[in-house]
């Protein structure tokens, strides 16, 4: 009996044989596909068999590669919104800045067209800081005695009075504006001329026009301007808006409030007025030549004030009774002396 080896140990055609056999099966595939174009068909066919097992092989690839996308997006993301909104907070503040400069070019042009319609000289000044009295309406201007502001000077913007320069230093001086409570200002009523003076309401921002007589021909929204009566202030810059006129029987004097023109709380930039704080002298104060005599009774009509009028009366009147008393005290002695004259007499003419 003839003994066979197991189909695993058989040997088929050598190593060398399959690897010829390959060969050329592989460039006949090529020769085929290259110049005959006939594997197109089969190599479709393959790829789309093959196609879902290639995606399935790649999910885990394409997973990963999307997480790393996520996260460097992510970081790149936050980074990039990070820097725009440092970008947009600095353009905020840029944009702010431009619009405080706008309205400051703005306010700037209003008064360049105020000074330049004043007939008097003027300095530009900038508010520095408030003063620190927390009662008083004061503010620090940045311009003083060495641009020839003195003190009683008036303060301006564009629309009207803002207030009065009442202490100098030399790079600097404190204004009073015109809603403090010790400030006073004489007006007029643009519509009539009737004459009055405005005293400020100190905190609330308001203008009062006060001791004038319940009849008196003011009307609200009628405007006030300066007199310049006081020689300080040139006439007929704005000063206030009526608001408010109240009457009342009972009382002898209006109640009667005013808004200010000017932007007492808005503005920065002013105008300081360089006009002469001290009036001329007026004719009555001018000094006479010493060989002249004064009228000494117009004078004290024009000066003294009603209390000190009163005084000059009482003590007229004491003067007036002295002089009595010394009269009749006269008309006594000069009866006495009589009486002992006559008695004398008798006895002379017995002798």
């Amino acid at each position: 009996m003839e003994y066979s080896p197991p189909p695993l140990f058989k040997q088929g055609a050598s190593a060398r044989v399959k690897a010829i056999v390959c060969t050329l099966l592989a460039i006949a595939l090529l020769i085929a596909d290259s110049r005959l174009h006939a594997l197109t068909l089969l190599r479709q066919a393959v790829g789309t068999v093959l196609y879902p097992v290639q995606a399935v092989a790649l999910m885990p690839r394409d997973a990963a590669y999307r997480m790393v996308d996520y996260f460097s997006s992510l970081s790149s993301v936050e980074k990039e919104n990070r820097e725009l909104r440092n970008d947009q907070a600095a353009r905020a503040q840029q944009l702010q800045q431009a619009q405080l400069l706008a309205v400051e070019n703005v306010q700037l042009r209003k008064l360049l067209g105020a000074q330049q319609q004043l007939a008097v000289k003027s300095v530009m000044s900038e508010i520095l800081y408030d003063a620190r009295d927390p009662f008083t309406r004061k503010v620090v201007m940045d311009r003083g005695s060495q641009h020839g502001v003195q003190t009683g000077q008036p303060v301006i913007d564009d629309t009207g009075i803002v207030g009065q320069v009442t202490r100098v230093f030399p790079f600097s001086s404190e204004v009073t504006l015109l809603t403090d409570k010790d400030q006073a200002i004489p007006v007029q009523v643009l519509r009539n001329g009737l004459r009055s003076v405005a005293y400020g309401r100190g905190q609330s921002g308001y203008l009062d026009l006060r001791f004038m007589a319940a009849n008196a021909d003011i009307k609200k929204n009628d405007v006030l301007v300066t007199s310049g009566i006081d020689g300080v202030y040139p006439p007929g810059l704005a000063v206030a808006k009526v608001v408010l006129v109240e009457t009342k029987s009972a009382d002898a004097f209006a109640h009667i409030v005013c808004e200010p023109a000017a932007g007492i709380d808005r503005h920065r930039q002013l105008l300081i007025l360089l006009v002469d704080p001290n009036p001329p002298p007026r004719p009555d104060d001018v000094a006479r030549p010493n060989n002249g005599k004064v009228d000494t009774l117009s004078k004290r009509r024009l000066t003294d004030s009603p209390r000190e009028k009163a005084q000059e009366a009482a003590k007229a009147a004491d003067n007036a009774a002295d002089k009595e008393a010394n009269k009749d005290a006269a008309k006594d002695v000069a009866k006495g002396i009589s009486a002992a004259a006559t008695r004398k007499n008798p006895q002379e003419r017995t002798r």
